[in-house]
């Protein structure tokens, strides 16, 4: 199929294309090509939020692409699982026998065929398009993607309505930020720009987390709770705004459903019962309360006596066990002082929901014909790779299809996640890039094109601009877009409607339908979808009611409390003496998620896996400044080297993340800790929600 390449020759010519990566950032990127080779990639000057600037990590990404190691034909296992012994075939081998495979389990049940996938690509078509179709039509088990992000989802829909907030560029005209749960330099540097801005204007930054970030450098105050306490403080915020009446009683009123409910929940947490579980000082409590209700405002006033306050939350702080009532309590606290009257004014976790996706048209659900296949967890992939056919289950898992993910480094509870791929009457097939960690365990790896080869369309979380991204050059080897490898893998399958015969162009064209113009996508390589500068200044939630929901009766029909609480970790701090230190695994600064690990000059920037810990917990075990240390609990152990230093505070450490456990001292990486215990909504993981302890190795 036609890739809309540019022609090899002496001239450089620049290709608008978007980053495909897990960030909320969605750059806008520039790829300069001669002779047909792409050498350089760089940020789209036209581009308002992305503004000529990329991050370092795809700044290097022609190093990624032309990487020596680079997958660029179809590999097929000679040795054991996990060994990494492959041997070259053709793709008329690998797609005939792979086809042959499938065909003959789907005849017994297609729900033992398991697709395993999420956002090593964020595009539209890349993604899930073509798989969804491909998929649907076998009626394998479908897939419930939560490794990131599905309790602070859960969470926001059931208290805004969908996955929205205020728009990004507006940060730059509040006068508090409250980065809840982020280190946006490292993981949202765009905004982080919007914030910087904010600050020249004289605004006030807090860092809420548990580490010492360097976002937590940059701003004025930081407070180090412990992981997973994050609603205890937001109801001790809300017990402040009451009892100094901080509020907004007109919004209130007007656009909220359930105040008298909060308000007597909010209430029994003073600072001193929540500085006690936050393990943080009271006063902490009072002034950030005291700052955050300076900004009420009133029907009268637009903004309050010291302007709009901002709410900037990230995906850390609902990877524990209460994430999803956490977020829901954050979500709520704007309506308490009227932030949204303001653009400036609000909260911002996500801006997916915006974006009117066809999903349906792009995956074709109407594929299965009435067919109900069962739901498996991705985050409980360990587990359920192990588990035997059951009446409650169904058939063991028997063919298990990986791309845009790496689960043997990313999925908790690792050693489990091994074992399970180490089947060998499991038959793996992973679309992949690099020899990965979950390639290892392949029987065929299929290569793929990266995002300088194919076409895609992008929507955003951290805004709310359209993206298309266009082929820069041509696919490299005999690599092919994931959209092509399931086009052939259902022509060999049989599958013979016309939708699987859809050009990736054709399917950029469907993600969007009449909501995004797509010449105006292809003419500028963006559109922004037009919305309102303060979309909730008089309610219009899109929720049910209309209104902010603090009661859901979504959620109390589920049986559930409609009212938002603080949740406590499954393992939470100082309720183990054999684990008595809580661990985090943030993102390393060079690598998002398991990408880029294997780029030379970011994982040489980057070091080797390292724990963080602070000086009085390494005191106590004797344990020294660089040493090798190992971490343990009892699903497993880790060895790597320790940093001391007071970007952990006490009682918490820090295992950087996601390394490939090839990288690591012993094979295994931070995931050899963390557990399949699931959030309280969403059915997210709880990466976050760990105790370990540390010894000297």
């Amino acid at each position: 199929m036609p890739h809309s390449n540019p022609r090899p020759g002496p001239q450089s010519i620049q290709i608008i294309g978007a980053c495909p990566h897990d960030c909320p950032d969605t750059c806008s990127m520039l790829t300069t090509v001669e002779n047909g080779l792409a050498v350089k990639v760089q940020g789209n000057p036209n581009h308002p939020h992305t503004d000529g600037a990329l991050c370092a990590k795809v700044s290097r990404y022609t190093e990624r692409t032309y990487h020596p190691e680079r997958t660029l034909q179809p590999m097929k296992r000679v040795g054991t699982k996990g060994s990494g012994q492959f041997e070259p075939v053709s793709w008329d081998e690998a797609l005939g026998d792979i086809a042959n495979r499938l065909k003959a389990i789907a005849a017994q049940d297609p729900q033992a065929i398991q697709p395993y996938s999420y956002a090593g690509t964020m595009g539209l078509v890349q993604g899930e398009g073509m798989a969804g179709r491909f998929f649907n039509k076998l009626g394998a088990s479908m897939l419930e993607r939560t490794i990131c992000a599905s309790a602070g989802g859960a969470g926001l829909v059931h208290t805004l309505g969908a996955k929205v907030g205020m728009r990004v560029e507006f940060f730059a005209e509040a006068k508090l930020i409250i980065i809840w749960g982020s280190n946006s330099i490292t993981s949202n540097l765009h905004f982080w720009r919007y914030a910087n801005q904010a600050k020249r204007g004289g605004a006030k930054l807090i860092c809420i987390d548990p580490r010492k970030s360097e976002t937590a450098d940059k701003c004025h105050a930081h407070i180090a709770l412990l992981p997973g306490t994050d609603g205890a403080l937001a109801l001790s915020i809300m017990q402040q705004l009451v009892v100094n009446d901080r509020l907004d009683h007109d919004y209130l009123a007007r656009y909220t459903l359930g105040w008298a409910q909060l308000r007597e929940r909010a209430l029994q947490w003073p600072p001193e019962r929540a500085a006690a579980v936050c393990g943080i000082e009271a006063a902490q409590i009072e002034a950030l309360a005291r700052d955050y209700g300076a900004c009420a405002a009133s029907a009268s006033q637009s903004t309050g006596a010291q302007g709009p306050a901002a709410i900037r939350m990230n995906y850390g702080l609902q990877r524990v066990h209460g994430g999803g009532n956490a977020v829901r309590l954050i979500a709520m606290l704007p309506a308490l002082i009227g932030a949204w009257r303001h653009r400036a004014g609000g909260v911002l976790l996500s801006s997916s929901g915006a974006f009117a996706v066809q999903r349906a048209k792009l995956e074709r659900p109407d594929l299965l014909a009435g067919r109900t296949p069962r739901t498996i967890n991705m985050t409980t992939i360990g587990n359920d790779l192990l588990r035997p056919a059951s009446p409650e289950f169904g058939p063991k898992v028997a063919a298990l299809i990986v791309y845009n993910s790496n689960p043997v480094a990313i999925a908790p509870d690792s050693a489990k996640v091994v074992a399970g791929f180490a089947r060998e009457d499991l038959f793996t097939v992973v679309l992949e890039h690099f020899q990965t960690d979950t390639a290892d365990y392949a029987d065929y790896i299929l290569p793929a094109t990266t995002q300088l080869e194919h076409w895609d369309v992008h929507s955003s979380y951290g805004h709310t601009d359209a993206l298309l991204n266009r082929p820069a050059i041509a696919p490299l080897g005999q690599a092919k877009p994931n959209t092509q490898i399931f086009r052939e893998l259902a022509a060999r399958m049989g599958f013979d409607e016309p939708c699987f015969q859809d050009t990736d162009e054709a399917l950029c064209r469907l993600a969007y339908g009449d909501a995004v113009d797509f010449n105006a996508l292809l003419e500028k390589g963006f559109v922004t979808l037009p919305m309102p500068e303060a979309p909730f200044a008089q309610g219009n939630f899109p929720t049910p009611s209309g209104q902010c929901e603090f009661f859901s009766q979504r959620l109390a029909d589920r049986g559930l409390d409609g009212l938002p609480d603080h949740v406590p970790n499954h393992e939470a701090a100082h309720s183990s003496k054999a684990y008595p230190l809580a661990m985090i695994s943030p993102p390393a600064r060079n690598f998002l998620n398991s990408t880029f690990v294997n780029v030379t000059s970011l994982r040489n920037s980057e070091g080797e896996p390292l724990l963080e810990m602070h000086p009085v917990n390494a005191a106590a075990r004797q344990i020294q400044d660089g040493s090798t240390v190992r971490v343990f609990n009892a699903r497993g152990e880790h060895r790597c080297r320790v940093s001391l230093n007071h970007r952990a505070r006490v009682g918490v450490v820090h295992g950087l993340g996601v390394w490939w456990r090839k990288f690591g001292l012993d094979g295994t990486n931070v995931n050899q800790l963390t557990s399949q215990a699931l959030t309280d909504l969403g059915n997210g993981p709880t990466f976050y929600d760990c105790l370990v302890e540390v010894q000297a190795a």
